[in-house]
């Protein structure tokens, strides 16, 4: 259990009635244990999206329900939402997550990047505004970003590259990730 362990696969139903087709409701209670021995439920009825990442770097990293991450990003997506869950410790137990579920340690590093950018720009109030509001969702060329989207990935680029060098230590990556994070102005 050196990265946690599933309670097995996820039961769900795809609920395409919706605006949202990417929505899907736990038919059963699934869950992850972290390598602490700590539980992270999804809840059986709850509703998921599977989309921890920002829609703006799908390309880079992958987008929700694909890849060896995706048992984590349900997981995640409960976490998140839950009362007195710090988001912090949600992403921390989404890299490791991922982990379990089979990802590269590089790849769990680059998601657990991009679960952390996303965190950031909720936290941005200029990202926040531009990336996550009906307004960003308005009617636009296939592939067209805004400039916040653009200033995002740019952001992404730059921490994966970083990542690379960076030792498969938790404690490293999430230093390396505060670091690019907390600089004004870098994109």
């Amino acid at each position: 259990m050196l990265y946690g362990s599933f309670s097995g696969n996820p039961k769900t139903e795809w609920l395409s009635n919706e605006v949202d087709d990417s929505n899907m409701r736990m038919l059963e209670a699934f869950w992850y244990t972290d390598p602490q021995g700590r539980r992270w439920d999804a809840p059986k009825g709850g509703i998921t999206n599977g989309a921890s990442i920002p829609r703006t770097l799908w390309s880079s990293v992958g987008s929700p329900y694909t890849g060896k991450y995706r048992r984590a990003a349900i997981v995640h997506d409960f976490a998140v939402q839950m009362p007195g869950v710090l988001r912090d410790d949600a992403d921390t137990m989404f890299y490791f997550a991922c982990a379990a579920g089979g990802c590269a340690l590089m790849d769990s590093k680059l998601l657990y990047a991009g679960v952390r950018i996303g965190t950031w720009g909720l936290a941005t109030r200029d990202y926040a505004i531009n990336i996550f509001t009906f307004a960003s969702m308005a009617p636009r060329l296939p592939g067209q970003q805004t400039p916040a989207e653009l200033a995002m990935r740019a952001r992404y680029t730059v921490l994966a590259a970083e990542l690379q060098d960076t030792a498969d230590d938790f404690d490293a990556i999430r230093a390396a990730v505060a670091r690019q994070l907390a600089v004004p102005g870098r994109a």
